[in-house]
């Protein structure tokens, strides 16, 4: 059993594991007209609304980490708390969301 990892993680760790080619799953829980505006490369779009119904497409990365990211963070918290009850054991939210990534760690993506 791993370690329980702290529910927020912040867009410099997610970064620098990005960078250092660790395994997870960036999901991005915003809506699609969110993502059709800015969006971070190699995050898979799963909307919030959509979560509920769409939870099996995730059952492949039951045991791998999740770090989930939206607009400013509540989305992705409310969404990364749902998936630990589910049983996903690794789950984090990326606090600050994609605008606190776009003013911190690539500034090629669009605020809105």
């Amino acid at each position: 059993m791993m370690s329980e990892l702290p529910i927020e993680i912040s867009c410099e760790d997610v970064h620098a594991l990005r960078n250092s080619r660790s395994e997870f799953l960036l999901l991005d829980c915003r809506e699609l007209f969110e993502h059709k505006t800015a969006r971070i490369d190699g995050a898979q779009l799963l909307p919030m609304s959509e979560i509920q119904d769409r939870a099996d497409e995730l059952e492949p990365h039951r045991e791998q980490r999740i770090i989930v990211h939206c607009h400013h963070g509540g989305r992705s918290l409310r969404v990364a708390q749902w998936l630990l009850a589910q049983g996903f054991s690794q789950v984090q939210s990326m606090a600050g969301g994609i605008d606190a990534w776009s003013q911190q760690i690539d500034d090629s993506v669009p605020r809105y």
